[in-house]
């Protein structure tokens, strides 16, 4: 129980008038362990109002249940603290709990003590962050009146200023990214924070974007704040607007003018590019005209924030479009090099192809013309000769024209394959008796051999037909015979062997020339190869004759291929060709 001293002394308060409270009271907690504080404050400060505000007043009894309120309760206005409850410092550790645990700076801390003694004024003050301090003896209803309310204004104030930083915060922490329409919309709340903080006043907010200029054109809430909250567009969940506040809204578009109605501002704001914003404000009391003015001024600048916002965002389109044309500039040269590329490989291709009928005329021309110079030298020294006979003569009349012919025929076959890609040309199959064919060309070959004093072998079975293109047999046989002259020495061998195996025929060519290295094996058919031996009678070499040979072949669907004991052996080269078209 406390002692007589502690009992609160009341006095009345004179009859004035006050004002209608409101549906808010200010928190007020009463931590004391003697029961009667708590029901001679209850009755001191029952018909206590500030600002239209009642109290509720919480109680607790020890400084462990004053923790628990504290926590549970952080918009506590004032607390009215006993020093000595359980222990002689209870009082004390729950205003450190309160400032240094629980971090709340606003509430204001009257500590009240029945023993002074216990906790003396000034060390108090000086140790802790506490806002009165009075004894129970002198604290009578009016001096706890007045202590309470300077409390109050204090915490109000306090309250004011907190919200006036967190307006703040949201306003700057918006402007990093003022030009992205979500920031745009917490600009918004911020600003509505701002005006509520700065007019000390409780208020919900809605601001209301028009785009178009018609009565009629449809409207968006840009942001909202407090019971108005729920309107945001942004939501998911957003609900229309009641019929009362549409009406407010509509109205001040239609009259393009501030109004100021009971509880309820509504400004009316155009911006820079022809917008239209209607800033809708609830609040508790009239505002005055400096209130009105401060709010006139939020709004013109939050119009002025959203037509950059419009701007940036145009910009944002302009750039877009213009990468989007960069793009397709790009994808259109891009689809040019890509055209220029074919054609360019197209023109290799060709310049290849040129390059491949110069060298293929200029090989397989040599061969024909080559008998021609040798039979126009045979027949003009039969000629001049006594011994000349008609028979003689003829013979090598034929020998030329058979040339002529062959070479008329390879004239025509390259112009054949210059019309046609180089990689596409076809092959006419019909039965040829290969003994004949090589008899013929060995026939067309010897005054080569018997320039050089070099002796051709044959060993062909007659009447063996095979499914093939004569002609372009004739060039590969040819091909590889005139090679065995060329590279064979001076009164050398060559044999030439027509064998069957199965389904296959085998032409074997076998010289006695400088055989072939392992780097010549390595490179034999390719195109303008030249290997490293050298022709013994200083003949010409294009490097083409192998690479002909073995195109032929392959496209029968045979095989070429070649072997050599070592250098200075000689070499043999096999033709394998299935002997029926498959």
């Amino acid at each position: 129980m406390a002692d007589q001293d502690d009992v609160l002394h009341l006095i009345e308060d004179d009859a004035r008038p006050h004002p209608p409270p409101s549906t808010r009271k200010w928190k007020v907690a009463v931590i004391d362990d003697d029961a009667a504080v708590h029901e001679g404050t209850r009755f001191a400060l029952s018909d206590y109002v500030l600002n239209g505000q009642t109290l509720e007043i919480l109680s607790a009894y020890s400084g462990a249940e004053g923790e628990k309120l504290m926590r549970d309760n952080p918009d506590v206005a004032a607390v009215l603290l006993d020093v000595i409850m359980e222990t002689d410092a209870a009082g004390l550790q729950l205003v450190e709990y309160i400032r240094n645990q629980l971090k709340n700076e606003t509430v204001r801390i009257i500590l009240r003590t029945g023993q002074p003694g216990q906790a003396p004024e000034r060390r108090v003050i000086v140790d802790y962050d506490i806002n009165d301090y009075k004894a129970k003896t002198e604290l009578t209803a009016d001096k706890l009146f007045t202590s309470l309310t300077a409390a109050l204004r204090s915490y109000q104030q306090l309250e004011r200023m907190v919200q006036t930083r967190r307006g703040l915060e949201i306003i700057i922490d918006a402007a990093s990214t003022l030009y992205d329409f979500k920031s745009m919309q917490r600009l918004a709340e911020g600003v509505l924070t701002q005006i509520a903080s700065l007019l000390n006043v409780d208020c919900a907010g809605i601001l209301v974007l028009r785009d178009g200029k018609d009565v009629d054109d449809e409207f968006s809430v840009l942001a909202g704040s407090g019971c108005y909250r729920r309107y945001i567009a942004a939501n998911s969940g957003a609900q229309p607007l009641d019929p009362e506040v549409r009406q407010l809204v509509k109205s001040a578009f239609e009259k393009r003018m501030h109004e100021f109605v009971e509880n309820r501002s509504v400004l009316y704001v155009r911006t820079g590019s022809g917008r239209e914003v209607v800033v809708l404000l609830e609040a508790a009391k009239d505002l005055s005209d400096t209130d009105r003015a401060l709010v006139e001024i939020f709004s013109s600048r939050l119009s002025v924030a959203f037509d950059n916002v419009i701007l940036y965002e145009q910009l944002q389109q302009a750039n877009t479009q213009l990468e989007d044309r960069v793009a397709q500039r790009t994808r259109a040269l891009m689809s040019a090099n890509r055209r220029l590329s074919a054609q360019w490989l197209r023109l290799q291709r060709a310049n290849a192809f040129k390059n491949e009928v110069l060298g293929t005329v200029a090989h397989d021309l040599k061969n024909p013309l080559g008998v021609i110079l040798g039979r126009t030298e045979m027949l003009k020294e039969l000629i001049s000769s006594a011994m000349a006979s008609k028979d003689s003569s003829i013979s090598q009349v034929d020998h030329i024209r058979d040339a002529t012919k062959r070479l008329t025929l390879m004239v025509d076959h390259l112009i054949s394959d210059a019309m046609a890609d180089a990689f596409d040309i076809t092959i006419r199959r019909e039965p040829v008796d290969i003994a004949a064919l090589v008899l013929e060309i060995v026939e067309a070959n010897r005054p080569s051999a018997a320039n050089k004093q070099q002796t051709i072998n044959v060993s062909a079975p007659p009447e063996r037909m095979t499914m093939c293109d004569g002609d372009r047999m004739r060039e590969a046989i040819d091909n590889l015979l005139s090679n065995a002259i060329k590279y064979s020495p001076i009164g050398g061998k060559i044999g030439l062997t027509v064998a069957y195996e199965g389904d296959n025929a085998l032409i074997h060519v076998a010289d006695q020339g400088p055989g072939l290295s392992p780097e010549d094996q390595s490179r034999l058919f390719g195109r303008f190869q030249r290997l490293s031996a050298k022709p013994t009678g200083g003949e010409s070499s294009t490097g083409l004759g192998l690479s002909i040979v073995k195109r032929i072949v392959d496209m029968h669907g045979g095989k070429v291929t070649a072997s050599s004991a070592g250098p200075g052996e000689g070499s043999t080269f096999t033709i394998s060709l299935p002997a029926s078209a498959e």
